[in-house]
């Protein structure tokens, strides 16, 4: 080749080369850090007064692969925030790349590939063998945040508040296995209710893909998805809590206080079951009968626990019939019974929700229309997001997703079951593209609560039912967007699931990761998000709703870990894997 040709070659790459300008890393682009579907829209939003055009590039920013214009400017209210949304749907080349925009910089890299979110979901679920009791878990497992087995619960005492004929104040107990319910190293039930639900509602609903989804834990080699393996560990200790007497459920397991910020195999104050209470009883209920009729399908590995689980429903049933208002009160109780106990309280006000779910599952389980007739299961139109404190919307999902199998007298409602569940989720995916952050989480103040990340998972969930009921797209696109939003596309710009994005979560409130002495927390663990309540009176960057957030471990608030946060993280991820094909 000649000079003049080369010279020409040259200048010609470099006037359709982007500026070279603001070559550094930003966080005013917020996107979701772990990646994006080939086929599915991919969506980033720049945070200030950009505008123009936008590129893809790759990590070292040398390879344009996409081009595009930024979008109107919007406004987060709820954030103060001005917001432009890079649109890069049509690119659908696998790789690893950034966004880059002249005079702002370049985000946090991303891949686009298949099967982006596998990790996600696998880490999620992990998360819980991390939280196991009684266990140690060991380096091939663990890896570096391996640790020796905490709060064996083979001597547990009976608090007075618990005490019955049968089993006076102070009986020993043995209540092994569980898993610690979130920062704190105490167990409860009401909480392990939703969670396990959820979990087994994952495998009810995604079988196929739930037999291929492992994460190395010990039973992964065994005959039983993983899913389940994680779940028996909790439904054992469950199972423990039942008085074998009269079929009540304590309430929790639990020091009298909180422990210090110390590794598990150092706590060792005793342990008591507190007070059975209604709520509890109803969860364990709806929950063994739902496990009853999953593990039915594994009598050979698991030779007659579906019975076991089934029976103990049934008494919890009957036990709440007699005992339909026995609400958990602490303060009151402490008036009473020594030594105080100071632990989460798990207080609920109305049984109608329990008794639905338990009633529900009951029925699917048995085919026995008096547990169908038993409670009015729609008492209004409404379909509550599911919370610890707010289970109905499980018992509907429940429904719709056995509606082949239910009885005649429950058939007939299946319409109106359906059109709630479509209603609801059509308010939910209502003109969310038009948000700032063009996502379903954070339309509303509500949203950003104690616990809002799990808000965003279960709104997810809700809209992947109606995905399942209709097969329209578009509900899995709504749903979609809040996953991004969990992994970084959100006002404050974290990921926030310990482990997973650049930017996540390096001090949640959780014991083992302030005590290990491991620079990395725990992985895995979704954190609480933005929270405007602050109850935790810790330092925070901000009072608006959508920023009420500090990546602090004095943060309880916001960023505390729970299992009832993990679980609707793992179904969402999970069921979109799943899904993955179907987001065009």
């Amino acid at each position: 080749m000649s000079l003049l040709p080369r010279f020409l070659l040259l200048l010609s790459a470099v006037l359709l080369a982007p500026p070279l300008v603001a070559q550094h890393l930003t966080d005013s682009i917020r996107l979701n850090q772990v990646g994006f579907y080939p086929a599915a829209p991919k969506v980033a939003v720049v945070v200030g007064a950009a505008a123009g055009p936008f590129y893809i590039t790759t990590p070292d920013r040398a390879t344009v692969v996409f081009t595009g214009k930024l979008g109107e400017a919007r406004t987060a209210e709820l954030a103060h925030q001005q917001t432009r949304v890079a649109d890069f749907s049509a690119l659908t080349r696998p790789g690893t790349f950034v966004v880059w925009i002249p005079k702002v910089g370049y985000s946090y890299t991303f891949r686009i590939q298949p099967k982006v979110h596998e990790g996600v979901a696998q880490a999620a679920l992990k998360g819980y063998y991390y939280q196991r009791t009684a266990m140690a878990l060991l380096p091939a497992y663990a890896g570096r945040w391996s640790r020796p087995a905490g709060h064996p619960d083979t001597r547990v005492l009976v608090h007075g508040s618990a005490a019955s004929a049968a089993r006076p104040a102070g009986t020993v107990l043995s209540s092994p296995r569980g898993w610690y319910d979130a920062g704190d190293y105490n167990k409860y039930i009401v909480n392990s209710g939703i969670t396990v639900g959820t979990l087994l509602s994952l495998y009810e609903d995604f079988p196929a893909y739930c037999a291929q989804f492992k994460v190395n834990i010990p039973e992964s080699q065994n005959a039983l998805p993983d899913v389940l393996d994680e779940v028996l560990w909790n439904l054992r200790w469950m199972l423990t809590m039942q008085d074998p007497h009269d079929g009540g459920v304590y309430h929790k397991l639990t020091n009298a206080s909180f422990d210090a910020m110390v590794m598990p195999n150092q706590a060792t104050t005793p342990r008591y079951v507190v007070q059975k209470s209604t709520a509890a009883t109803l969860d364990f209920a709806a929950v063994l009968a739902q496990a009853s009729r999953v593990l039915r399908r594994f009598d050979k590995q698991l030779p007659g626990l579906a019975d076991s689980c089934l029976r103990a429903s049934r008494q919890a049933w009957d036990w709440a019939q007699v005992h339909p208002a026995v609400l958990y009160r602490q303060n009151e109780m402490n008036k009473q019974f020594q030594p105080a106990i100071v632990t989460g309280a798990y207080d609920d006000n109305s049984m109608q929700d329990e008794f639905i779910w338990a009633a529900t599952e009951l029925y699917i389980t048995t085919k026995d229309d008096r547990y169908y007739a038993a409670v009015p299961l729609f008492p209004d139109e409404q379909v509550p997001a599911p919370a610890w404190n707010q289970v109905r919307a499980l018992a509907y999902y429940s429904l719709a997703r056995s509606k082949a199998i239910l009885t005649p007298t429950a058939r007939q409602e299946v319409p109106k079951l359906e059109a709630r569940l479509i209603a609801a989720a059509d308010a939910l995916q209502q003109n969310y593209t038009a948000q700032a952050y063009q996502t379903v989480m954070g339309k509303r103040a509500a949203d950003y609560t104690w616990g809002g990340s799990a808000t965003a998972a279960n709104q997810g969930i809700l809209l992947i039912q109606a995905y399942h009921l209709t097969s329209k797209p578009q509900y899995l696109q709504a749903a979609l967007s809040n996953l991004d939003y969990l992994l970084g596309r959100n006002a404050t710009g974290y990921s926030f699931l310990t482990g997973s994005g650049t930017k996540s979560p390096q001090h949640p409130h959780h014991r083992p990761s302030e005590a290990d002495g491991i620079a990395a927390p725990v992985p895995g663990l979704l954190v609480g998000g933005p929270n405007p309540g602050r109850q935790d009176s810790c330092a925070y960057p901000s009072t608006l709703p959508a920023l009420a957030y500090s990546d602090n471990v004095c943060s309880y608030a916001s960023n505390e870990i729970a299992i009832n946060w993990n679980a609707p993280l793992v179904y969402l991820a999970a069921a979109l894997e799943a899904f993955q094909t179907k987001l065009k």
